[in-house]
């Protein structure tokens, strides 16, 4: 995966109605200096103008084809992106990042240790069978079968039983209070499948020959391995007000990031997301569309992946970071469109916590200026000069370049040798899922976003032993305080136990941060209507576009 994991919100917005759209905010760098390198001025949008009507069909172009749509592994943007639009969860996450009612109409929280969700009726998979609590209970009990290998396991390690336990209710009952569980219901671990499809297609279900079948506005109707997928409006859905505004859509994959550039400024797609920040300009200019940039919850990181090598030792560790020109990096990779951080979440998914919790969490955190003579000095110490690490990356858009060659030469520098081994779109996804496909791995790139309204998630995938913990870094400190928060229903309170995990991850850096930007959007002049917001990883935005 190009795994920028989730996250939620992003600043404290304030609404300004400019060209249709509305308009959170305006950033820009200061230019007083003749020595200040002007960053491109961009503002955040919330929506995007309302359609003016249907539209019979659209495409939209993808950075690569899903490595599944078997929810239980769509673990990325390229699944996601797909799956959002198809299948449903439990909850809804919306693109402000609020949860609302989903497949389950409500929910309750009777004990610290149970969350009841009441089915809702009239919902129909896209076979026309009935929605029922049967289903719901055969799909999220999947994530709890071995044999299955979730990739959502994190969210159901604390589960003791997941029944039915009325007409139209499902009770989870946990091993302890998990604060956590009802929050991820938004995303893909809360999607609900036909029990009776998850037994037919079996082994098949999720890929190009199975498909799935589930109840959202679209129902998957062609997958073309390597290709595209293609969408088609499901009429019997149940929330009018989600209804499809378009009859079809192709979402074309095109692993070449100036094909999917030159098909957006050629008007051979109507759209895409993630836009390659070099392109930005040019799309900008092309008479074809235009440009947004949305709520995003992502931090770019550099994941350690082989703590065996000489990144085991902290000092190294700190020595890259500050051995890396990270505005520089950002300059390069994202053409100045976001900032350098020190933290792996960003404030906006600090969703409910409290003044101290938030001070805590990000003032007084370690900087790492760059300093290469500093940062020398550390591998010295070290005693690891002239032993190799080896970055994964993959030519998915410019940024990965830049960033492992800006991590190469970052090493070189302080007298580490690297190696840049180059793999596929798809080859690079299965990093984030497959043990094996890391072997020989030190470092891979992320811009890493969170599926629920919560800091914790991401710090909850570092404790030791867990799924996302590639590196297999442990600190019995760290564990202990993501363990105690978990159980803090109370978000305030619970900010104030996280902040500590996160300045613990700010020491020890089990990932190196570098940056946070928005989320990008390219809508060709034929269509509109969808909200430029990473929630598009669970919501389905594909329903909201219509004619312009």
């Amino acid at each position: 995966m190009i795994r920028t994991r989730r996250t939620r919100r992003l600043l404290a917005f304030a609404g300004i109605g400019v060209a249709g759209a509305l308009v959170l905010s305006a950033c820009s760098a200061d230019t007083s200096s003749p020595d200040a390198t002007a960053a491109p001025e961009w503002e955040y949008t919330a929506q995007t103008a309302a359609p003016s009507g249907d539209i019979d069909s659209y495409s939209w172009v993808s950075y690569s084809e899903p490595y599944s749509l078997d929810y239980a592994y769509a673990f990325d943007y390229a699944d996601n992106q797909v799956l959002a639009n198809v299948c449903e969860s439990l909850l809804r996450l919306n693109p402000d990042f609020t949860l609302s009612p989903g497949l389950a109409e409500a929910f309750e929280h009777p004990t610290p240790e149970t969350w009841v969700y009441t089915i809702r009726d009239g919902v129909t998979f896209h076979d026309g069978t009935p929605l029922t609590a049967a289903d719901a209970v055969a799909s999220l009990s999947r994530h709890l079968d071995p044999e299955v290998g979730s990739s959502w396991y994190s969210v159901y390690q604390n589960v003791a039983s997941i029944e039915q336990t009325g007409d139209r209710e499902v009770t989870v009952t946990m091993n302890g209070p998990d604060s956590q569980f009802n929050l991820a219901m938004g995303g893909s671990a809360g999607v609900v499948e036909s029990a009776a499809t998850l037994t037919e297609k079996g082994a098949d279900y999720g890929n190009s020959t199975g498909l799935v079948n589930c109840t959202g506005p679209f129902a998957l109707t062609e997958w073309k391995s390597g290709e595209s997928v293609t969408l088609t409006r499901y009429d019997d859905y149940w929330d009018d007000t989600l209804r499809a505004r378009a009859g079809e859509v192709d979402i074309l994959f095109m692993t070449d990031p100036n094909a999917r550039v030159n098909a957006l400024k050629s008007g051979e797609v109507d759209g895409g997301w993630m836009i390659p920040a070099d392109a930005i300009g040019q799309l900008q200019d092309s008479g074809k569309g235009d440009m947004y940039f949305g709520l995003n919850t992502a931090v770019g990181s550099l994941i350690v992946n082989n703590l065996e090598g000489p990144l085991g030792d902290e000092r190294v560790r700190r020595a890259l970071l500050m051995a890396m020109d990270r505005q520089g990096i950002l300059d390069a990779a994202a053409k100045g469109y976001g900032e350098v951080t020190n933290a792996l979440t960003t404030e906006s998914v600090w969703v409910g916590a409290s003044g101290a919790g938030l001070k805590e969490a990000f003032e007084g955190l370690e900087e790492y200026p760059y300093d290469v003579e500093a940062a020398k000095k550390l591998i010295d110490e070290a005693g690891v000069a002239g032993e190799e690490i080896v970055i994964a990356t993959a030519p998915i858009s410019n940024d990965f370049t830049v960033i492992s060659q800006g991590a190469a030469a970052a090493a070189q520098s302080i007298g580490l040798t690297a190696t840049i081994e180059t793999v596929s779109p798809s080859a690079y996804t299965a990093l984030f899922s497959d043990p094996t496909a890391r072997e020989g791995i030190d470092l891979f790139y992320t811009s890493w976003y969170l599926s629920s309204p919560d800091p914790l998630e991401m710090y909850s995938v570092l404790r030791t032993g867990e799924f996302s913990n590639y590196g297999n870094w442990s600190d019995p400190e760290f564990d202990a305080l993501v363990n105690e928060a978990v159980t803090i229903d109370d978000p305030a309170a619970r900010s104030e136990v996280t902040a500590q995990a996160q300045r613990i991850a700010n020491e020890q850096l089990p990932w190196l941060p570098l940056f946070q930007g928005p989320m990008t959007l390219f809508l060709g002049d034929r269509v509109t209507g969808v909200a430029p917001s990473v929630a598009f990883m669970y919501y389905p935005w594909a329903a909201t576009i219509g004619s312009r």
